[in-house]
């Protein structure tokens, strides 16, 4: 895993990934963030039918392959597959993944047991979103390559614990490839990330404000104007704590300070968490560092510039 891991980041500028954000990540978002030479992926219910999915699939495999041909440097893409047990496409998507082969596959909302072994089938790493140790340590016996830990500050479905307590307690009983995400607008923050002992970061706020995001320009706008005063934690839309734009649930005519809705996951209308979530819109605690509609090439690069500034530092080697 070390050798795949030394691999993986050779082809990053920064050890830093576009995360897969429900109803924002697409296939330009995704090869954008590529171009750029970080890691791009997208969740498979973005994709509102099974031939969307699979023709975007196409599209971000045929032009990954036609770039690496062509000698260019590309980051590597992933595809974010729900497995909560409610779910009513995964067995759907899975067909599609064997076709089209992600060269990365996160799973969330679940145990990634079910799509392990035909990841691994033709080469591909599995990587879990884990919010907490013991799923961590639940998705390292069922024999993950990667663990995502989602800390608090994420947006949309959040964790809970600071990334200097989570860290340490998975690097106690896991190896593997170790990606970290939570509030992470900031390219010091990347660095100071990688001090802990994970291998790569996930930033997903930031990228909401990107041109090439699935997000409408209301949604970007609200962004640039928001602070983490702005944030209003809730579990009403999907029965998982995530946290929203303020603005956003007070446009769709609703209180956010008297949300009511789900008390538990359940993703058997997966068009139904589309709905849930088209006016009402998530952001996490990097929304500090976004302060501008831009392009996703310059959004790597301020990212790029902070991060050389954390390595210039004395003693932040």
């Amino acid at each position: 895993m070390r050798d795949r891991l030394g691999a993986l980041r050779g082809q990053l500028r920064l050890p830093l990934i576009a995360a897969p954000m429900f109803l924002v990540s697409g296939p330009e978002l995704v090869l954008a963030a590529c171009r750029a030479r970080i890691g791009g992926a997208f969740p498979a219910p973005n994709a509102r039918t099974l031939d969307v999915l699979d023709a975007w699939l196409g599209q971000i495999a045929g032009q990954h392959a036609r770039w690496a041909a062509a000698g260019e440097h590309v980051g590597p893409w992933a595809l974010n597959l729900v497995t909560h047990r409610s779910y009513d496409r995964l067995g759907a998507e899975l067909e599609l993944v064997e076709r089209h082969r992600p060269p990365i596959v996160i799973t969330a909302l679940g145990s990634p047991a079910p799509v392990i072994e035909r990841i691994h089938r033709y080469g591909g790493l599995v990587i879990a979103d884990v919010n907490s140790v013991a799923l961590a340590r639940k998705a390292a016996q069922a024999g993950v390559d990667g663990l995502a830990l989602v800390c608090a500050g994420a947006g949309g479905h959040t964790g809970y614990l600071s990334p200097f307590a989570f860290v340490p307690a998975v690097r106690r009983f896991f190896d593997g490839l170790l990606i970290v995400g939570g509030a992470i607008g900031h390219g010091g923050a990347v660095r100071a990330i990688e001090l802990l002992g994970a291998d790569l970061v996930y930033a997903g706020t930031p990228f909401i404000a990107a041109t090439e995001s699935l997000a409408p320009d209301r949604y970007r706008d609200m962004l640039v104007r928001a602070t983490v005063q702005d944030l209003v934690l809730s579990r009403a839309l999907t029965g998982a704590d995530a946290y929203y734009l303020r603005e956003s649930i007070l446009a769709a005519g609703l209180d956010p300070d008297a949300l009511v809705g789900k008390e538990k996951v359940d993703w058997s209308n997966s068009q139904g968490q589309v709905k849930a979530w088209r006016d009402v819109w998530a952001a996490g605690q990097g929304v500090e560092c976004v302060r501008a509609v831009e392009p996703v090439a310059a959004i790597v690069e301020r990212y790029a510039t902070e991060y050389d500034a954390a390595l210039a530092v004395p003693g932040f080697h």
